[in-house]
């Protein structure tokens, strides 16, 4: 009797459950079948009802890890409400990208590993820091819009726990995918889940620079810099480049031969047309955040849609394709179709992004790829010459389609391009003495490094059609 009691109480809980949270749920819990009723932090005033925090529930399970990979004992932290858990509207709509497999709501939610004392004691509870942290990562997915993808980057510049401890060396993020919880299939479309991995400056400037995914691969390989699960330990204070040096070697080979897989970075940027008579300009909008939670500069290609090359194993990869493909780097299709071909253009840059002119340059158009810079409402994309689908060509260099603007760096200007942006590849933001600007008059082509005017940021590009 007592036995059909707990049963008739488990399917009574279920039934109470939305659908969507039922299958996440589920998902957990063939990973932690003896934690049926794990620690949650809960939001008490829901997203939908008028409350600021958009997770439901954030579970908190221990991992017992795996001796015989060298994983140790860790809190695993799962976020609940990125994806649609009712199906009713009441926070996500439905996905009507057209897709055989739709995506449930953002298509993930959040996971992070946090390694467990050696001496801790076995009742120990789990720490809530991580809660907040996956919570102020979701306010900014719901404040922009921008979805996160394995291989992003997050520069968070303090400690993740939320202290002032500026000794610290975990400051930053990576986005990986959890090792232990696949594509998950719900009534309202497939969940991923990304686990967030905390890292070194040393480690975020290198995957900026090179590609996220790739860091990540470097960072499994040994127990000390986070091993197969990537469990982050905020006492580790050597990167895996100042502890395997032969990594980054082997990383500044593989970018002079290969270039770079980061095809864009969200950045703010004004543009006028270099012609006579009236002037064509556009602007963007920043992303307005909480000012401590400054990630409006931070994620990368994948939210902006821009093709990337494949990057399974970077260190190890061949040379690849010396041309690519343009990408609409807007999710919206319904661009115009008509092209205004601009005379020249002058690009004013915001200095945090400034350091990304090189890589675009070096380690992107070098190698016959494109870079784009965006924000909530524009795009640059520089473009090499040999890469196809693109608005420009060596007779129309500048061109505007809808909020896309392209600029076409021909091959004998990028030496003299990588040698002017020299600087911006060594100095800080902080440190640059703005504005700086770089001109090429036989290209009828400016680029500026200075803070746009905050009178343009509060206005929406126009769409020249």
């Amino acid at each position: 009797m007592a036995t059909n009691a707990a049963e008739k109480e488990t399917v009574l809980k279920r039934r109470i459950l939305p659908r969507g949270l039922q299958k996440l749920i589920e998902q957990c819990l063939r990973i932690y079948p003896d934690q049926t009723n794990p620690l949650q932090v809960t939001t008490v005033l829901k997203y939908w009802l008028g409350g600021q925090d958009p997770l439901d529930y954030i579970s908190m399970y221990h991992n017992a890890g795996d001796p015989e990979q060298s994983i140790p004992p860790h809190w695993h932290y799962v976020s609940f409400g990125l994806s649609d858990l009712h199906g009713d509207g009441r926070v996500h709509l439905a996905d009507t990208s057209g897709g055989l497999e739709p995506r449930s709501g953002m298509g993930f939610e959040l996971s992070f590993r946090l390694v467990k004392s050696p001496d801790a004691p076995a009742n120990e509870r789990p720490p809530t820091w991580p809660a907040n942290l996956l919570q102020s990562l979701a306010k900014y997915v719901f404040q922009s819009g921008n979805r996160l993808c394995a291989g992003d980057n997050i520069p968070w510049r303090r400690s993740l726990d939320g202290t002032k401890d500026t000794a610290t060396a975990i400051q930053h993020m990576l986005i990986a995918e959890d090792a232990q919880l696949p594509r998950t299939e719900t009534p309202f479309g497939w969940v991923d889940f990304l686990q967030i991995v905390g890292v070194t400056g040393e480690e975020l400037e290198q995957a900026s620079r090179w590609n996220g995914k790739g860091v990540l691969n470097l960072l499994k390989k040994d127990p000390a810099t986070g091993g197969p699960w990537l469990i982050t330990d905020l006492a580790r204070s050597c990167s895996v480049f100042e502890q395997f040096p032969e990594t980054l070697r082997q990383l500044e080979l593989d970018l002079e031969k290969e270039g770079s897989d980061l095809a864009g970075v969200n950045a703010d940027f004004t543009f006028k047309e270099l012609a006579k008579g009236a002037l064509v300009t556009a602007d963007i909008k920043r992303e307005v955040l909480d000012p401590d939670e400054d990630l409006s500069r931070s994620i990368s290609s994948c939210n902006i849609a821009v093709k990337q090359e494949p990057n399974e194993d970077a260190l190890e990869r061949s040379t690849g394709s010396t041309s690519s493909d343009m990408v609409n780097p807007f999710d919206n299709p319904n661009i115009p179709s008509r092209v205004f071909p601009l005379t020249g253009i002058e690009l004013t840059l915001a200095p945090y992004a400034a350091k990304f002119l090189m890589l675009a340059v070096r380690d992107r158009i070098r190698h016959g790829r494109h870079f784009t810079f965006k924000a909530q409402h524009m795009a640059v994309t520089f473009v090499a010459e040999s890469v196809t689908g693109s608005i420009v060509s060596r007779q129309t260099p500048y061109a505007v389609l809808g909020s896309w603007v392209q600029i076409l760096i021909p091959n004998r200007l990028v030496p003299r391009m990588v040698d002017s942006f020299g600087e911006l590849g060594t100095r800080s933001a902080d440190s640059l003495k703005i504005p700086l600007t770089y001109e090429w008059p036989e290209q009828n082509l400016k680029f500026i490094i200075d803070n746009p005017p905050p009178e343009l940021l509060n206005q929406q590009g126009p769409i020249l059609a």
